[in-house]
């Protein structure tokens, strides 16, 4: 794989641009207002008619124009609250607006994975510690090697395996992760410390589960239709949800110019080492406006990791300036089209998969 292209700054310049990058952010939030607020009411419409009109639809049965329309319908709405709602409201980009239904400590999104759990791994854990070895949990998700840094197990030689089972269960693999079953299977946890967080999830996992495969087919038999029609289609727009959010996460951070870091670099980090972290190891999707929407604007994901409590809808015009900005400092700026940037990561779990390839 092949290394990126960045020139090493100076103390001074690193302070420079971390300055460039602090006075961009304070622009923008500057510049916050009832554009943004009737956004996110807007994007919170589209979401709850996509997915009661898909469920309205999956009532039809098996007659296939009104099956596969309510199907794809629902699919659409949780991908939309999942990745434009649900992620970018729980890391506090409309806590400006002082509204309950998007204040970043109350969301709960329709997902598996309670948002507690969520705000811990993914807000404070993998933004603070970004593709730090040993440190951001998500490098790998600990069953996927993709950097020739990450020491060689023998199940690796399987992720190609593993990574398809992870994408097909993708909601499930994010919410396990914060149980850590990893550090109770070597001791380093106890059970009583796992217990209360395996509640959590048992019973975020019930709720769902209920509302997807119980009550909304139930509803179906009492109103004389297909249950059956009416699982499967919540089946498998669970499933389209978890392979989209898949491929968008693993393109944000493993792809060809995507780095990892030594934990050695967190020692006296300043600001603007920790912008230039956060660039160096993000990666971008080119594409035009539904790519953004559909990804929740994922698809900026250096400007994610840079602004992460920035309204997402910002990014694209953040974007420009954030290239000229990291173009002026000798930085490259990882942008691909999504199949190109998903080929390399793809790739990677190829080629990391053996032991030849690279030992840390």
């Amino acid at each position: 794989m092949s290394h990126r292209p960045d020139r090493e700054l100076t103390p001074a310049e690193l302070d420079a641009f971390g300055q460039e990058l602090d006075a961009l952010r304070q622009r923008t939030l500057a510049d916050l207002g009832e554009t943004d607020a009737r956004y996110i009411r807007r994007v919170r419409g589209v979401v709850r008619l996509c997915c009661w009109a898909g469920r309205a639809l999956l009532m039809f049965g098996w007659f296939p124009p009104t099956w596969l329309l309510g199907t794809f319908l629902l699919g659409l709405g949780k991908i939309l609250e999942n990745m434009e709602l649900g992620h970018n409201v729980m890391h506090g980009q409309y806590d400006w607006m002082n509204d309950p239904e998007f204040a970043g400590r109350l969301y709960e999104w329709d997902i598996v994975g309670p948002a507690d759990f969520w705000r811990h791994t993914h807000n404070h854990v993998h933004h603070t510690y970004t593709n730090v070895l040993g440190m951001d949990d998500d490098v790998g998700y600990g069953v996927v090697r993709l950097f020739p840094e990450q020491r060689w197990k023998p199940f690796y030689r399987w992720q190609p395996l593993w990574v398809t089972i992870q994408a097909l269960l993708f909601q499930y693999a994010v919410a396990i992760q914060h149980l850590r079953l990893d550090k109770l299977v070597k001791g380093r946890i106890s059970k009583e410390e796992v217990r209360p967080l395996a509640r959590q999830f048992g019973a975020k996992l019930a709720r769902q589960w209920g509302k997807d495969y119980l009550a909304f087919p139930l509803l179906a038999l009492l109103l004389g239709a297909n249950a059956m029609a009416v699982l499967t289609g919540n089946l498998v727009a669970n499933l389209l949800r978890n392979l989209w959010t898949f491929l968008v996460i693993f393109c944000g951070h493993f792809t060809e110019k995507a780095a990892v870091f030594a934990p050695e670099i967190l020692q006296g980090e300043t600001r603007g080492h920790w912008y230039l972290r956060q660039l160096r190891g993000s990666s971008n999707l080119s594409g035009g406006p539904l790519l953004h929407i559909l990804t929740g604007n994922l698809s900026h994901q250096i400007e994610h990791h840079l602004f992460p409590d920035l309204p997402a809808r910002r990014y694209a015009e953040l974007a420009r300036e954030v290239r000229l900005i990291a173009e002026r400092y000798g930085q490259h700026y990882n942008c691909g089209t999504l199949w190109g940037q998903f080929s390399t990561v793809l790739r990677r779990i190829w080629i990391y998969r053996l032991p030849s390839a690279g030992t840390a």
